[in-house]
């Protein structure tokens, strides 16, 4: 039992309140860093869950990234891949969909890829979302490699 960021060994207790909380073996510095940053940046969860669900994979993504405009639950920089976490969908009003719409059509003239994710897809079923991302970014280097 090793933290996933430094390697250091933990003890049962580190080991069982980082795998209670983010199920995944961090140290006491590493889970309170973690920790101090959801609460900081008001993200879920499950942000920290998927992000080292991604790393556990060898796949690197920034947390609380911002893009200039606001704030961006994971980022995946080289593919130009910005990833929400949402909580259950929630029905928008006509005024809530104009937005969105119009964000994810400023994001898509930068060359960003946008996708949103429930929290509790991630909880559900960490492994075929990471799985899936990773095929999303597989394919938007091919997408890269050919501009």
């Amino acid at each position: 039992m090793t933290c996933l960021e430094c390697n250091t060994p933990l003890s049962y207790l580190d080991h069982r309140k980082a795998i209670e909380r983010f199920g995944f073996e961090l140290c006491p510095a590493h889970r309170e860093r973690m920790e101090r940053l959801l609460k900081q940046k008001d993200l879920p969860e499950e942000t920290v869950i998927l992000y080292y669900g991604l790393k556990e994979i060898g796949i690197a993504s920034m947390l609380a990234w911002w893009d200039g405009k606001q704030t961006i639950d994971l980022a995946i920089s080289r593919v130009k891949l910005n990833i929400s976490i949402e909580k259950e969908h929630e029905p928008l009003n006509s005024e809530e969909v104009i937005q969105a719409l119009e964000k994810g059509m400023m994001d898509y003239k930068d060359g960003f890829t946008n996708i949103r994710i429930t929290q509790s897809l991630i909880r559900k079923d960490l492994r075929r979302t990471v799985e899936n991302i990773a095929g999303i970014i597989a394919d938007l280097r091919v997408e890269v490699k050919a501009i």
